[in-house]
């Protein structure tokens, strides 16, 4: 327990997760409603919309409008995400913080799903997008790697996949003169657990002892939490996570497949550890019986059900 973080940075993409995969409909007026409540608990990122088609992803039509419609706080980043050229061209036109990033997957199949595009027509399309990125000023930050512990089209990743995908990644980057903030490694389709965590991890540290890792988990199978403890356990101190546990990746290949990481539950579970989060526990439990109204069916956060410590400890 001793590599554990002293202190935890919390990306939280409830919004985003959330409202992308919920069948509907959802009020744009509610999504700004939950933005602007998730900014007030001491989040710094809050991800709110992505630019990608509403006819693949009908949930996020009405993204230009929640972008426009938020009251921001100047300490806080209201971010969103696109998956192609034609999504950044969208997206830096609103009043978001948008920065660059690149992504790839392990499995090609996944892919394909995804972006419509398999791994090498992936990287063609990252070389136009840095381009863009630079051509206007956008800084890139960080890079994802996603599938990196499973595939539902194409089974168990290797480590040393992933190892290989974080390479060709960093190798892009440096391409363009750009050194990564960090690289997230991503449990898109919920096949992670501890002892996958722990080699994967391990696999990337080995080869990038100083390269800084985030994790981005996803709980289809009941083992997120566990998954993050182990990264906890090996100093990855950045995390992506869903309020109330909302969310899924509509293109995983099984319809059961879980949000992020619920933020509350995370919260929750460094502070007893003696982790800071900087957040406010109350005010996003509120925010989770917000969009549990929202969304109008129950939501998997256990947090949000049981309640803090706090009165009983007063």
């Amino acid at each position: 327990m001793s590599d554990l973080p002293k202190r935890i940075e919390i990306h939280e993409e409830g919004p985003r997760e959330g409202f992308q995969i919920e069948a509907g409909p959802i009020s744009t007026a509610d999504k700004i409603r939950f933005c602007e409540a998730l900014a007030e608990t001491g989040l710094h990122d809050v991800q709110c919309v992505s630019f990608v088609d509403p006819r693949r992803v009908p949930g996020m039509i009405d993204a230009v409008e929640v972008a426009e419609g938020i009251r921001q706080r100047p300490d806080v980043h209201y971010t969103g995400i696109a998956l192609n050229l034609k999504g950044y061209e969208r997206a830096v036109l609103s009043p978001l913080h948008i920065t660059g990033g690149l992504q790839m997957s392990t499995s090609n199949t996944f892919s394909i799903h995804n972006t419509n595009k398999n791994n090498a027509e992936t990287l063609v399309e990252q070389r136009r997008q840095m381009e863009f990125f630079q051509a206007r000023g956008i800084p890139v930050e960080s890079a994802i790697v996603m599938t990196a512990f499973g595939c539902n089209f194409e089974g168990a990743i290797a480590p040393e996949t992933v190892r290989d995908c974080v390479g060709e990644l960093l190798a892009l980057a440096a391409e363009f003169g750009v050194v990564l903030d960090r690289v997230r490694i991503a449990d898109t389709v919920g096949w992670g657990s501890p002892l996958g965590v722990q080699r994967v991890v391990g696999a990337i540290r080995d080869k990038w002892p100083d390269l800084k890792l985030a994790l981005h988990l996803h709980d289809t199978r009941g083992t997120g939490m566990a998954n993050a403890l182990m990264g906890l356990q090996m100093g990855i101190s950045s995390f992506d996570s869903s309020c109330a546990g909302l969310g899924g990746c509509p293109f995983a290949g099984n319809q059961a497949a879980a949000g992020n990481i619920c933020t509350e539950d995370l919260v929750f579970m460094a502070e007893e550890m003696g982790i800071e989060t900087g957040l406010d526990l109350d005010a996003l439990i509120e925010c989770a019986r917000m969009a549990e109204t929202i969304i109008g069916h129950q939501l998997p956060g256990k947090i949000m059900h049981g309640g803090s410590l706090t009165k009983f400890r007063s």
